[in-house]
């Protein structure tokens, strides 16, 4: 007899076994969720980011915009380019092309007195007695050389022309960075160029001479423009322009402060030079290595890297290696300030310097006394 299979019956759940179920596919259905919200907020926090971003940014921008629209009506820029204008027209007559046989040397300067005395660059009259000068109105002349200060680059010149009009000296001790200024003068001989920019910085110092510091600007100078006027707002003379950077103009561009090349311009024009107190060292910032070694902060003392033979500094004792602590009492960490302190110094007076000297057996601190000399030419 034959039996027929039964046929396979389904697999029976219960009730616990379909809860169970449920909450496997629940779980796995969550877990695919959350998968997706990740992939989700990964794909969007950059652009969310982004967005708030530019909602602060936009927000911002939308201000400055507000602001610009609601003063833009009661604004004349058109005031910046009269006012460019004017101080061409009130400057202009002041300046004058200056040229030497000497090389074809050629340059600019400043009459600063009616009575004929003009400013330039030392540099510019450098070896001659006399130059060739002409002023705005065509009218050409010569000029005497009355004096040269190579210290700080300012020569003054002196003309017999008559009817000149004079620029005013201004005080740069009153510029700050930022502060507009004008250039004028005759660059490649292109004469009664003016040229603007700012102040880009002060008290620039350590470049072509102990004595020397410059007012940094981005006011284009170039080739033919030293010994020319750097004015400010007011047309006054607040530098000299005098050198930049390369062999062309690239942005920077050195003016000696009014405060110096108006103090050397009166000193030349009543005697014919520059007298200086005289030290005769080669003076130099405080290297790190130097200052650990003797036990100085870093910005303590200025070092002589040279001492001339037969300068006071010499009779005095002081030697290569020094740390010079103080001059006459006022501490020094500037090498270009102690230079111009010493040059301030009068002629004859014994000066204490308090110097850091280096021996095998460690630093030691001493008082020397130097007696000041007058400078002489080509000296350190």
């Amino acid at each position: 007899m034959e039996y027929e299979s039964p046929p396979q019956s389904e697999e029976l759940v219960g009730p616990a076994q379909a809860a169970s179920v449920t909450q496997q596919e629940l779980f796995r259905l969550r877990r695919l969720l959350w998968i997706l919200g990740v992939a989700v907020v990964l794909l969007l926090v950059p652009t969310l980011i982004e967005r708030v971003q530019y909602a602060f940014t936009a927000g911002a921008e939308r201000a400055r915009y507000d602001v610009a629209r609601e003063h833009m009506p009661t604004m004349n820029l058109g005031m910046i380019s009269d006012a460019s204008r004017l101080l061409a027209q009130y400057v202009g007559p002041s300046v004058v092309n200056v040229s030497t046989s000497r090389g074809r040397a050629q340059g600019s300067g400043v009459i600063v007195d009616p009575a004929g005395y003009i400013v330039t660059n030392e540099h510019v009259v450098r070896g001659a007695r006399t130059a060739e000068i002409q002023l705005s109105d065509g009218r050409r002349g010569t000029a005497s050389v009355v004096g040269r200060d190579a210290g700080v680059d300012v020569a003054v010149l002196k003309t017999e022309l008559d009817d000149l009009i004079a620029a005013m000296w201004g005080d740069s001790d009153h510029l700050d960075v930022g502060d507009l200024v004008w250039a004028v003068g005759s660059p490649f001989g292109l004469q009664q160029t003016i040229t603007f920019g700012i102040v880009s910085a002060k008290e620039r110092r350590g470049y072509m001479g102990v004595y020397k510091e410059f007012l940094q600007t981005d006011a284009a100078v170039n080739r033919g423009s030293s010994g020319g006027p750097l004015v400010n707002v007011a047309g006054e003379v607040v530098g000299i322009n005098t050198a930049i950077i390369g062999s062309t103009f690239q942005g920077i561009s050195f003016s000696i402060p009014s405060v110096i090349a108006r103090k050397s311009y009166e000193q030349l024009r009543e005697t014919g030079w520059v007298e200086r107190g005289f030290l005769g060292v080669r003076p130099a910032a405080v290297s790190d290595k130097v200052a650990r070694r003797l036990g100085l902060n870093r910005e303590q003392g200025v070092l002589i890297t040279r001492v001339e033979e037969g300068a006071p500094a010499s009779v005095a004792g002081l030697e290569p290696g020094d740390v010079i602590l103080s001059w006459d009492g006022i501490e020094f960490s500037d090498p270009t300030l102690m230079s111009r302190a010493i040059a301030a110094t009068k002629i004859g007076k014994v000066v204490p310097v308090q110097i850091m000297r280096y021996r095998q057996g460690g630093a030691q601190k001493l008082t020397l006394q130097v007696q000041v000399a007058a400078r002489p030419p080509d000296s350190l």
